[in-house]
């Protein structure tokens, strides 16, 4: 884990510029946030997965002057340029050793249990939790005595229709022969990682205008619990996740009624019909 010099907020802020205007995010609770005691943030990942994040981190790092220190899968760190970029602005490979590290140094940090499986959705996995069996998130909070702070990220899954996900392509013929020949079905995790075709705005893959939304529940203490206990590390979860879950709904009914009073009629056209 490299030695890290943080971004100023104003230039973080300025990269981001065109992003924040396209998806005009609002925060529910970020005022209220209190980071005077590091925290580990958990969430859920939407689609592609880089649409909204950065945009939270530079949001809480504007308010609070923290920022979030990311735990990236490692395929992002398998992409010249795009690794360099990400870890300049405070991603680590998310590993125990690099957890530790962080934590054991005072750091916030930012996980998706979901991982890369939960940006590479199915047909019917929009704003969908797919944690399968992890609980790792839980033992590091445990370890070093860390608050869980939930958040709820929704939009970036109603930017894009999907048209063909992993299920469809390791279902067809040609689709199973690519895998195969090339060496993908092992290299994609079992079909974890193959990325969804999906359709934007209009016929283009340029995403549709949705405006974002974010919301950060209550810290979820974790002083004095068993890291060893399985049954306690899976309760803390199923705490975290109902959290998340229900911030979700809470923002799905909140936007219901800023869509009609604050959206632009041309955001209105361009974003499409929601469902609700």
């Amino acid at each position: 884990m490299p030695d890290f010099v943080p971004p100023s907020p104003a230039t973080l802020s300025r990269h981001l510029t065109l992003q924040r205007k396209y998806f005009n995010p609002s925060f529910i609770g970020l005022d209220a946030l209190d980071l005077t005691r590091p925290a580990l943030f958990v969430g859920n990942h939407t689609l592609y997965g880089i649409m909204d994040a950065p945009l939270m981190l530079e949001a809480i790092y504007a308010k609070h002057n923290v920022l979030l220190r990311s735990l990236g899968d490692r395929g992002h760190f398998l992409v010249p340029l795009w690794r360099e970029l990400l870890v300049n602005n405070g991603m680590v490979l998310g590993t125990p050793e690099n957890c530790d590290g962080l934590m054991e140094s005072g750091q916030s940090i930012l996980v998706f249990p979901g991982g890369a499986r939960e940006v590479m959705k199915r047909h019917d996995e929009k704003y969908r939790l797919v944690w399968k069996k992890r609980v790792g998130f839980v033992r590091m909070a445990i370890k070093h005595g860390y608050d869980i702070i939930p958040f709820a990220s929704l939009g970036p899954d109603d930017c894009y229709d999907i048209l063909i996900d992993a299920e469809d392509v390791r279902s067809s013929k040609v689709g199973k022969k690519i895998l195969d020949v090339t060496g993908l079905s092992k290299r994609s995790r079992d079909g974890d990682v193959i990325p969804p075709l999906s359709r934007g705005l209009g016929l283009t893959w340029l995403p549709r205008p949705q405006r974002f939304y974010f919301s950060f529940g209550e810290r979820i203490q974790t002083v004095g619990l068993d890291m060893d206990n399985d049954a306690v590390l899976w309760e803390k979860r199923e705490e975290v996740a109902a959290s998340i879950n229900a911030q979700l709904d809470m923002l799905k009914q909140h936007r219901i009624d800023d869509r009609a009073n604050n959206w632009s009629w041309l955001r209105r056209k361009l974003a499409g019909k929601i469902e609700t």
